[in-house]
């Protein structure tokens, strides 16, 4: 049975960190930094040793690449865009907007998860980028496993002759909207606004501007039995919306967040997802800064069935 929840997620660990030219006019949420004194790559690398940690000394258990120094690609650090996995044994890999990130889908570390899991179906998406039209993963895509339902704000990086093919191949309902950031620029991928639960949903409901929209995303997720948690903008800007639930081997439930997130959480929203799992929140500043990502953007989940 397919469950909404891992314990086991691949992480990969970046060498050449840095702002993105060829992503930033997409994501506003990037931001550069003119410091010569500062490494970013290794403050990133730090805080991605730092998160590792927190997961595996909870027993979650995280498959760690390090990337190469060539090619260049500065995105590494969130593998979740290139590559999805799923109880059914599919791995599908993702048409990426920014040719910098195509190298990104490294046909050595789809080996390496063979060699520790069951890939019945390998499915590759990346011809869509011939075409200029993309789907970047779970980022894209924020999944409701139990019920087969996708949800995803349309955006250049998020197609929809990509996503009507990911639908005929996945026999998934898909759940469209648009979603726009307080200055109505397009948010570049679902997973900023809203994180998917096993019992709740996280989601900034005012980022979808069409109120028939907005009702119907609400309604969607409460038909499906889940407690939808609204977050503002100004949390949303703070990574709130960029969460992932995880278990560990013994079934206990973690929501993991950048602290930046957590803290721009009210005591009642701690509370109120504190009653759903225990939160870890590592420091990721300097990724989220540069990266444009947080927490969730990290972790590609593994739902594959382990040999």
């Amino acid at each position: 049975m397919q469950e909404q929840i891992t314990s086991n997620v691949l992480m990969v660990r970046p060498i050449s960190f840095a702002y993105n030219e060829e992503t930033a006019l997409s994501n506003k949420f990037q931001k550069k930094i003119e410091n010569s004194d500062v490494d970013n790559n290794q403050s990133a690398q730090i805080a991605f040793d730092e998160f590792v940690e927190q997961l595996r000394l909870r027993d979650i258990n995280v498959m760690v690449i390090q990337d190469y120094a060539e090619p260049f690609t500065p995105d590494s650090i969130f593998p979740n865009n290139w590559l999805s996995m799923h109880h059914s044994g599919k791995l599908i890999l993702y048409p990426m907007e920014a040719p910098n990130r195509r190298a990104e889908r490294r046909n050595d570390i789809i080996e390496k998860i063979k060699t520790e899991y069951t890939v019945e179906e390998l499915i590759d998406l990346s011809y869509f980028e011939d075409q200029n039209k993309f789907l970047e993963g779970t980022g894209s895509l924020v999944l409701d496993r139990i019920n087969r339902i996708a949800y995803a704000c349309l955006s250049s990086r998020t197609n929809i002759d990509v996503l009507q093919e990911w639908e005929r191949i996945m026999n998934y309902e898909m759940v469209l909207f648009k979603a726009e950031d307080q200055d109505g620029v397009a948010i570049y991928h679902t997973n900023v606004l809203m994180c998917m639960g096993d019992t709740f949903a996280v989601v900034c409901l005012d980022a979808i501007s069409d109120i028939d929209e907005r009702l119907a995303l609400k309604q969607k997720i409460e038909s499906t039995n889940k407690a939808v948690i609204e977050i503002s903008f100004e949390q949303m800007n703070n990574f709130a919306g960029n969460m992932l639930l995880l278990k560990n081997k013994k079934n206990k439930k973690f929501l993991v967040m950048s602290d930046k997130a957590y803290e721009s959480l009210n005591e009642a929203q701690k509370a109120n997802l504190s009653d759903y799992a225990e939160i870890i929140h590592p420091e990721l500043g300097v990724i989220e800064t540069i990266g444009g990502g947080s927490a969730r953007c990290m972790i590609a989940e593994i739902h594959l069935v382990a040999k």
